[in-house]
């Protein structure tokens, strides 16, 4: 498994009594030109696959359009309300994060859940740095790393610069790390203790791998090499 899109389904039928939905995902597209989108299904849901900030600001915007549909409604606004809307919110999305950063206030990066575990274990001074403070929060297979500073400007500089580092580095990592999944054969606590103690008594052999245990199964991050290699041997 690469980290190199995600894919999110859309439902869109919220939309359906107040817009044309071709028309809108129509506009979606020619505003999102980094996205691939799947066909409109009849039940209005919608593949749509990309980068991860991509994705993150087309959530943004549907999320707020929802919102503000009665809103909307009371006020009588038409439809071209909507190409001025989304480009509106492109263009906050692009500039917020280094507006907020002038004022001292925080940032946000939104990485593969993955990545951020491996980033974490491996490079932990990626997410370092005086006068700043950096915190995760994870929702399935996206983290949202927020970066706050203390207000001054000097926090602010370093904020910034703690921003670039993990945008670089994360982009580095999608192209690098692969992702194996060790699914337990058994659900039965010894069968997963086996699984485990073998990752634990190979890990020395790979100290570039990233073993992440769960319920049913346990992930293994690292390069291609090193996780074709590990997963066999567990095998």
């Amino acid at each position: 498994q690469a980290f190199l899109s995600v894919t999110s389904t859309l439902s869109m039928a919220v939309f359906r009594d107040h817009f044309v939905l071709e028309d809108l995902v129509e506009e979606m597209k020619k505003q999102s030109p980094a996205l691939s989108f799947g066909p409109l299904q009849p039940d209005g849901q919608m593949a749509v696959q990309g980068p991860f900030p991509a994705l993150q600001v087309l959530r943004e915007f549907l999320l707020l359009e929802a919102k503000s549909l009665s809103e909307d409604e009371r006020e009588g606004k038409s439809h071209r309300r909507l190409r001025r809307k989304l480009q509106e919110h492109r263009g906050a999305a692009e500039t917020r994060n280094s507006v907020q950063g002038a004022r001292g206030e925080k940032q946000v990066v939104v990485l593969d859940t993955d990545i951020y575990h491996y980033m974490r274990f491996f490079h932990p001074k990626t997410f370092q740095a005086d006068d700043v403070v950096v915190s995760g929060v994870t929702d399935g297979d996206i983290t949202t790393v927020c970066i706050e500073s203390a207000g001054r400007r000097a926090g602010a500089a370093h904020g910034l610069r703690v921003k670039k580092m993990i945008e670089n580095y994360s982009v580095e990592l999608q192209q690098t790390l692969r992702k194996e999944r060790i699914p337990f054969k058994e659900q039965s606590r010894a069968e997963k203790q086996r699984c485990r103690r073998a990752c634990e008594r190979l890990k020395p052999r790979f100290p570039g791998v990233l073993i992440i245990p769960y319920d049913t199964h346990v992930d293994v991050v690292g390069t291609s090499a090193d996780v074709f290699a590990f997963t066999e041997e567990v095998k």
